[in-house]
Protein backbone atom coordinates (compact mmCIF):
# COMPACT_ATOMS: atom_id res chain seq x y z
CA UNK A 1 0.00 0.00 0.00
CA UNK A 2 1.40 3.41 -0.85
CA UNK A 3 2.37 5.64 2.03
CA UNK A 4 0.17 7.83 4.44
CA UNK A 5 -1.48 10.95 2.54
CA UNK A 6 -1.15 12.49 6.01
CA UNK A 7 0.01 15.51 6.75
CA UNK A 8 1.51 15.73 3.10
CA UNK A 9 0.71 19.06 0.95
CA UNK A 10 -0.52 18.56 -3.14
CA UNK A 11 -0.76 20.88 -5.66
CA UNK A 12 -2.52 19.75 -9.43
CA UNK A 13 -0.22 19.56 -12.12
CA UNK A 14 -2.79 21.32 -14.48
CA UNK A 15 -5.30 23.94 -14.46
CA UNK A 16 -8.98 22.56 -14.62
CA UNK A 17 -12.13 24.31 -15.98
CA UNK A 18 -12.22 28.28 -14.61
CA UNK A 19 -14.11 28.45 -11.19
CA UNK A 20 -12.30 25.23 -10.03
CA UNK A 21 -9.32 24.21 -8.67
CA UNK A 22 -6.07 25.00 -10.85
CA UNK A 23 -2.42 24.72 -10.48
CA UNK A 24 -2.41 27.68 -7.68
CA UNK A 25 -4.92 25.70 -4.89
CA UNK A 26 -3.10 23.53 -2.47
CA UNK A 27 -4.56 20.44 -0.63
CA UNK A 28 -3.40 19.66 3.43
CA UNK A 29 -3.89 16.10 3.90
CA UNK A 30 -4.85 14.43 6.48
CA UNK A 31 -5.43 10.76 7.53
CA UNK A 32 -6.38 8.88 9.89
CA UNK A 33 -7.75 5.61 11.68
CA UNK A 34 -9.22 4.90 7.31
CA UNK A 35 -10.26 8.79 7.58
CA UNK A 36 -9.39 11.49 5.37
CA UNK A 37 -9.43 14.76 5.36
CA UNK A 38 -8.24 17.98 3.97
CA UNK A 39 -8.44 21.74 3.80
CA UNK A 40 -7.87 23.47 0.10
CA UNK A 41 -7.30 27.11 -1.42
CA UNK A 42 -5.81 29.07 -3.99
CA UNK A 43 -6.48 30.12 -7.19
CA UNK A 44 -10.57 30.44 -7.73
CA UNK A 45 -11.04 28.85 -4.15
CA UNK A 46 -11.36 30.92 -1.62
CA UNK A 47 -11.56 27.86 0.71
CA UNK A 48 -12.53 23.83 0.24
CA UNK A 49 -13.23 20.67 2.31
CA UNK A 50 -13.20 17.26 1.69
CA UNK A 51 -13.60 14.28 3.84
CA UNK A 52 -13.94 10.77 2.95
CA UNK A 53 -12.52 7.36 3.70
CA UNK A 54 -8.96 5.35 2.65
CA UNK A 55 -9.31 1.72 1.79
CA UNK A 56 -5.92 0.22 0.58
CA UNK A 57 -4.60 2.98 -1.92
CA UNK A 58 -8.23 4.17 -2.80
CA UNK A 59 -9.28 7.72 -1.59
CA UNK A 60 -13.48 7.86 -1.79
CA UNK A 61 -14.47 11.70 -0.12
CA UNK A 62 -17.30 14.35 -0.83
CA UNK A 63 -15.62 17.98 -1.13
CA UNK A 64 -17.23 21.24 -1.30
CA UNK A 65 -15.66 24.64 -2.11
CA UNK A 66 -16.71 28.20 -2.03
CA UNK A 67 -15.50 30.26 -5.02
CA UNK A 68 -14.03 33.61 -5.43
CA UNK A 69 -17.51 34.14 -7.45
CA UNK A 70 -19.23 33.56 -4.17
CA UNK A 71 -20.48 30.48 -5.39
CA UNK A 72 -20.79 27.44 -3.87
CA UNK A 73 -20.16 23.85 -5.04
CA UNK A 74 -20.19 20.29 -4.24
CA UNK A 75 -19.31 16.91 -5.47
CA UNK A 76 -17.63 13.36 -4.91
CA UNK A 77 -14.60 12.15 -5.95
CA UNK A 78 -12.42 8.75 -6.06
CA UNK A 79 -8.84 9.18 -6.12
CA UNK A 80 -5.74 6.39 -6.33
CA UNK A 81 -2.81 6.89 -3.97
CA UNK A 82 0.17 6.18 -6.65
CA UNK A 83 3.94 6.29 -4.84
CA UNK A 84 6.27 8.25 -7.41
CA UNK A 85 9.92 7.38 -8.38
CA UNK A 86 11.53 10.38 -6.31
CA UNK A 87 9.46 9.45 -2.94
CA UNK A 88 6.55 11.79 -3.63
CA UNK A 89 2.67 10.82 -3.66
CA UNK A 90 0.41 11.24 -6.45
CA UNK A 91 -3.32 11.35 -6.46
CA UNK A 92 -4.81 10.12 -10.04
CA UNK A 93 -9.03 11.55 -9.63
CA UNK A 94 -11.84 10.77 -11.35
CA UNK A 95 -14.63 13.34 -9.87
CA UNK A 96 -17.67 14.82 -10.62
CA UNK A 97 -20.29 17.59 -9.45
CA UNK A 98 -22.85 16.63 -7.33
CA UNK A 99 -24.29 20.36 -7.11
CA UNK A 100 -24.11 21.22 -10.85
CA UNK A 101 -22.96 19.36 -13.92
CA UNK A 102 -20.01 18.34 -14.64
CA UNK A 103 -17.07 15.48 -14.15
CA UNK A 104 -13.30 14.90 -15.35
CA UNK A 105 -10.15 13.63 -14.01
CA UNK A 106 -7.41 15.09 -12.57
CA UNK A 107 -3.88 15.11 -10.86
CA UNK A 108 -2.32 16.26 -8.05
CA UNK A 109 1.20 15.70 -6.80
CA UNK A 110 2.76 16.55 -3.42
CA UNK A 111 4.84 19.65 -3.22
CA UNK A 112 8.49 19.23 -2.17
CA UNK A 113 9.75 21.50 0.35
CA UNK A 114 10.63 24.19 -1.53
CA UNK A 115 6.44 24.28 -2.85
CA UNK A 116 7.97 23.19 -6.35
Amino acid sequence: MARSVDGLVLAPVADQAPGQVGARTRFTYHEQDGAVWAEYAGGDVVRGRLVGTREGDRLDFRYVQLGTDGSTSSGHCVSVVVDLPDGRVRLDETWEWESRPGSGTSVVEQLTEHGH
